[in-house]
């Protein structure tokens, strides 16, 4: 009689490691194309998403060029202005994400899937990285208005592709801070009024109107550990060639997006209790 051959523990713990990262890149992308499905119902609100940023480079930027206040060390205030537009358009995008987890809630639909045993953490990377992907949806549109009104960006692929990369990671961070927010608030109108309340100081403590330069001493400081500042400095740098520290910004921000994951994972279930 043949002699069966058995796999050592080893082989099977490397299977299951396989298999076990395997399904939660699967389930992550999953979730991921769930919440951008509900984007195929209402593709208005791309459109209407848009008009906020555009208003920012019509009118904000044009004024401000014409006055020629800001110093952006020879760069037309326009063009300085068009990456920091990009990151304000995918931070409002992503800062009020928590509100859709709020109404699962309400539906029932949160309480079903976190008793399943995919990871939470596959649950809130899937809604950020979806939160990444209609930010880029918004980004391209931002890119467009600002290349017809004479902004020298560069459409180098590999920067392209780039500035994708770096718009994802920071609509994640953000929309991983809107759950984490929407797991300690519980509500919706209470979220709406802390997202309210923290988007703007978010947005003008960055370097995203004015270089960190001009800023007051103890707003450097704030800004210096503002993601969004991290963003918009390498967003500069990809698509208008400013000089910036790429390995900080994308570890900024790699971290940051990684920590809100872990930190939304921890409160989301929360919203179910």
């Amino acid at each position: 009689m043949s002699e069966r051959l058995v796999e050592p523990p080893a082989v099977w713990a490397d299977r299951q490691s396989r298999t076990g990262t395997r399904l939660l890149v699967s389930r992550i992308g999953t979730f991921c194309l769930v919440e951008l499905q509900k984007l195929r119902h209402d593709r208005s609100e791309l459109v209407t998403r848009a008009i906020q940023p555009i208003l920012w480079l019509v009118i904000f930027g044009q004024t401000f060029s014409q006055i020629r206040a800001i110093p952006t060390g020879g760069i037309p205030y326009l063009d300085f202005l068009a990456p920091g537009v990009i990151a304000q358009s995918a931070l409002f995008i992503a800062i009020f994400y928590g509100i859709q987890i709020i109404w699962e809630r309400d539906a029932g639909v949160l309480t079903k899937l976190l008793v399943t045993p995919t990871p939470r953490a596959a649950l809130v990377a899937g809604k950020a990285f979806a939160a990444g992907v209609r930010s880029v949806a918004q980004a391209v549109i931002v890119v467009l208005v600002a290349a017809a009104m004479g902004v020298a960006m560069t459409w180098n692929p590999v920067r392209l592709l780039g500035v994708v990369v770096v718009v994802m990671l920071g609509a994640a961070f953000f929309s991983c801070l809107s759950l984490s927010i929407a797991g300690i608030a519980l509500k919706r109108d209470r979220l709406m009024g802390i997202g309210q309340a923290i988007t703007m100081p978010l947005f003008f403590a960055s370097n995203a109107l004015y270089p960190i330069e001009m800023m007051p001493g103890w707003l450097q400081v704030i800004s210096r550990v503002n993601p969004l500042t991290y963003e918009v400095s390498a967003l500069r740098g990809l698509l208008i060639g400013t000089p910036t520290n790429y390995w900080v910004d994308l570890g900024v921000l790699v971290g940051s997006a990684v920590a809100g994951i872990v930190c939304a994972a921890a409160l989301i279930g929360r919203l179910a209790r």
